[in-house]
């Protein structure tokens, strides 16, 4: 038996509300949607890479530094919407959704997502944490935690602090890294599946996944530099502050 293919997919919409144009702003001599993808190239195990976009001027700037780009629907409704349909039009066993605002993603983290579903022939989705260090990190809600069971599959996202510390016990806190790689169909399927409480309490996607019963296995990336690497651009400070870390790093 042959192989799965594996495909990376990077969603970049042109009209983010606090970013307009966020896939083609200027990271030094390159644009984000470019840093993203070249960064993807480096990965050992995706055999290829696509952006899907709704606008035209991304397709067209991202064939002109020889990538592969394929249109989607404006109205998506989420960002797995906009994967899926993008899944359906290539060929492909495994996905692997990549957040096309982290200019600095490390190629082994991508590959760190794709190994689980390689060696698990029943895994369906697999996902990636960090430790938190930072105190702050551990109160803000806008770092998502995520606790697993002893065989690493999620048991619970939050933007809370999970697990609370009633008592001192020695515990790690985790930060959900937002990479998610699917086989093909359950991509397809989670499209199809209607909200949940828990996700609309949240707003976290995932939540609905676990709570319609799919297994995510959660695996702990060994990036060394995860506040470069995971860098999101979202704000013009951000974008400011991503083209320092390029000209620090001669990127």
């Amino acid at each position: 038996m042959s192989a799965p293919k594996v495909a990376g997919i990077i969603p970049a919409r042109y009209d983010s509300s606090r970013l307009p144009g966020k896939p083609l702003k200027m990271i030094g001599a390159l644009s984000m949607i470019e840093r993203v993808y070249k960064r993807c190239m480096e990965a050992d195990l995706l055999d290829f890479v696509v952006v899907a976009t709704d606008d035209t001027r991304i397709v067209d700037a991202v064939e002109a530094f020889g990538g592969q780009a394929v249109m989607t629907k404006v109205d998506h409704l989420s960002g797995t919407d906009r994967l899926a349909e993008a899944a359906e039009k290539i060929d492909a066993d495994i996905i692997v959704n990549i957040q096309g605002d982290q200019p600095f993603i490390d190629p082994v983290m991508i590959s760190e997502g794709v190994q689980p579903l390689l060696d698990d022939p029943t895994l369906e989705i697999a996902t990636l944490m960090y430790p938190i260090s930072r105190e702050e990190d551990i109160v803000d809600p806008g770092v998502v935690k995520v606790v697993t069971d002893l065989d690493g599959n999620a048991l619970y996202f939050s933007r809370s602090l999970i697990p609370y510390p009633r008592e001192s016990i020695e515990h790690g806190v985790y930060e959900h890294v937002g990479l998610y790689v699917y086989r093909k169909d359950t991509l397809l399927k989670l499209a199809d599946l209607p909200p949940t409480i828990l996700e609309r309490v949240e707003s976290l996607e995932q939540l609905r996944w676990l709570q319609h019963g799919l297994r995510i296995h959660v695996r702990e990336t060994h990036c060394a530099d995860q506040a470069f690497s995971g860098l999101s651009v979202d704000t013009m400070e951000d974008l400011a502050r991503a083209a320092d870390l390029a000209k620090e790093r001669g990127l």
